[in-house]
């Protein structure tokens, strides 16, 4: 059996959502969904994103879960299955990137409104 070993890559990649963004779901089960980006795993392409791709998990009972038994917790979801809300209109839209008195800044497509 051939060993797996981990690809390394020159650099990582750059994607338009960060953590504490608003996002709509574009596809899959919870489409039209909307949240709030919690974590952002760069090395998987996916997201962490708040109350959406729920799932159910079974928990022992420990010192800090007293009860244990079923949780409901929120799975990461593929970053390309998300798109930034757009602070002025609401809706979904695509980011750019500009220059702007030296700082690159990040800005909604549709409404040209900076993303802060």
């Amino acid at each position: 059996m051939a060993n797996k070993k981990k690809q390394s890559k020159r650099f990582k990649p750059k994607y338009r959502i960060k953590k504490g963004d608003t996002v709509v779901v574009i596809t899959g089960e919870d489409k039209g969904t909307e949240g709030r980006v919690l974590a952002i795993d760069t090395e998987k392409g996916k997201a962490l994103v708040e109350d959406v791709n729920m799932i159910t998990k079974h928990t022992k009972p420990n010192n800090q879960n007293q009860e244990g038994g079923l949780i409901k917790k929120e799975a990461l979801i593929q970053i390309s299955n998300l798109m930034l809300v757009d602070p002025k209109t609401g809706s979904a839209t695509r980011v750019g990137r500009r220059i702007e008195e030296g700082k690159i800044v990040r800005y909604a497509k549709k409404s040209g409104e900076v993303i802060s």
